[in-house]
Order: C-alpha cells, then structure tokens, then sequence
C-alpha cells in the first residue's frame, strides 16, 4: 500500500508518532512528497515519497531553504 496512516507508517518504519508529526510540522517531510491529506482530513504518509527522500539523503530534487519562524513584518526591507 502505497499510503499509510501515522500510525501504520510508525508501527512499520521505527519512528515514533511523535517524531512523525515534528518532520511534517517542521518541514522536514514536505506536503505532497512525504505526506498527503487525504480527503477526509487525515494524514497519511506516501511510503514511496519516503523511500526516496531515504535513497536521496533527506532531499528531494530541488534546492530547499528553511522557512524562517520569525514574524517579524520588518525582515529584509533594509531596516
């Protein structure tokens, strides 16, 4: 099966469900690569998405950069 719960995806891989949702939380499993909603609002994992995010080193085939947390409006306008 190509998609699995959390939970399933937990109980298969060794991650806990907690370190699951701090990868999707973080940022670190992208929506659409790693993870998917699916129509009825839950989340699974696109076990194949995984699986090349493993063999690719913890990268997909694009350049990524950390979202920065900060809220600050001021941020890159000079000031």
């Amino acid at each position: 099966m190509r998609y699995v719960t959390v939970r399933k995806f937990a109980s298969e891989s060794g991650y806990s469900e907690d370190a699951i949702r701090s990868k999707l939380r973080d940022g670190i499993w992208l929506l659409g690569e790693i993870w998917i909603k699916a129509p009825d609002g839950r989340v699974l994992i696109d076990v194949e998405g995984y699986e090349t995010w493993v063999e690719m080193g913890g990268e997909f085939g694009r350049s990524r950069t950390r979202v920065s947390k900060s809220r600050s409006c001021t941020a890159g306008l000079g000031a």
